[in-house]
């Protein structure tokens, strides 16, 4: 085979290629180049080969091409890399880019081969990517705000307006049989089993007031909170023995930490009691590095992170929370080992707090 059939069959062969692709010596000069190339860099072929990049492209990219190129010749080694360039029509262009050294018969580096890839689409799909999933989670914040408002609008007038009306028709219920005659007794018994049945009313008003928005969160702050949340469920769950530690009780909160907090305990307390068949759990309070720090912790059945198990939703939200005032969640689980639920969230984030507003 002649030389001028190897160098057709290698152009052939670079020509094939539908990147940009190009063969350097040992100096850094094109040896072969193929016909991407030569669209991309808008010269003939004579212009480009026996020549250096700083002789085709602008400094701000030969600079690069040149480095890159030293580099896989003194370290021996691929180097891969993102560039951006302008096109023809001066529109910025992304660039996946391969070099590799090219090694005679003992092993000695005689030059490079290099190969880039048009990457712009992707480039784009992955912007488009990361400002739809920030205006999803703008969106979620807005929603989160939302919701945490109608709860306390609504945990407010079912305490206050129903929780009235029930009380009145309690009050009306004891003026009544307080004028009963003594006998027949089937009308006083059927009063005061209306009056029992009201006080159960009032005690489930209460609670499903408190689950929607706890007014003690409000206006108590999140410490006093917590406690609360922790001996209701001791009340409703005697066989979970549940600890609670805070290293301080003197701190008032802003409110979306305070209710990011909160929520993410109850949503931890809440996986618990449905899925971890726990006996004793822990909740850990702590203040460091300008973080509020929750620990949560039990001693259930744990869990495999890397298989889809009930509670992970409540995981998922835990951690939006969490990530939405620029903090973080970390779960440590496995089969038989319980689970720890690690949360860091910010100081600075929010307004001032009802409380330091008082």
């Amino acid at each position: 085979m002649t030389e001028d059939d190897s160098q057709r069959q290698q152009r052939a062969l670079l020509d094939n290629i539908p990147d940009m692709a190009w063969l350097k010596d040992r100096d850094c000069r094109y040896l072969a180049v193929n016909t991407a190339y030569l669209d991309i860099v808008g010269r003939p072929e004579a212009a480009v080969l026996g020549r250096r990049p700083d002789e085709i492209w602008p400094r701000e990219i030969s600079d690069v091409y040149l480095r890159t190129d030293r580099a896989v010749l003194k370290s021996g080694r691929r180097r891969r890399y993102e560039e951006a360039r302008p096109d023809g029509n001066g529109e910025l262009r992304w660039f996946d880019t391969i070099k590799s050294p090219i090694r005679d018969a003992n092993g000695r580096i005689i030059g490079t081969v290099g190969i880039s890839r048009d990457i712009s689409e992707r480039k784009a799909a992955e912007g488009e990517l990361i400002r739809s999933r920030a205006q999803l989670r703008e969106l979620t914040n807005y929603l989160q705000s939302i919701r945490e408002e109608e709860r306390a609008r609504i945990s407010r007038e079912l305490h206050d307006e129903l929780g009235q009306t029930l009380t009145a028709l309690k009050m009306e219920l004891g003026w009544l049989r307080d004028r009963m005659p003594a006998a027949p007794e089937l009308p006083r018994i059927r009063v005061d089993r209306l009056m029992s049945i009201v006080d159960q009313a009032v005690v489930d008003l209460r609670r499903i007031a408190a689950d929607l928005r706890p007014l003690i969160l409000d206006e108590l702050g999140l410490v006093l909170a917590v406690q609360w949340l922790g001996q209701s469920l001791s009340g409703r769950h005697p066989d979970l023995a549940l600890t609670l530690s805070f290293d301080r009780e003197d701190l008032a909160y802003s409110d979306d930490v305070s209710t990011a907090a909160f929520r993410i305990v109850q949503e931890a307390l809440t996986n618990i009691i449905r899925h971890s068949r726990a006996r004793r759990a822990a909740i850990g309070v702590r203040h460091e590095a300008g973080e509020l720090r929750l620990e949560i912790r039990d001693d259930g059945k744990g869990m495999d992170l890397n298989a889809s198990q009930p509670g992970r939703l409540g995981l998922a939200g835990m951690a939006e929370r969490a990530r939405m005032l620029g903090g973080s969640l970390a779960v440590d689980s496995a089969p038989g080992a319980g689970t720890t639920v690690r949360v860091r969230l910010p100081l600075k984030a929010g307004g001032p707090s009802r409380e330091a507003q008082r």
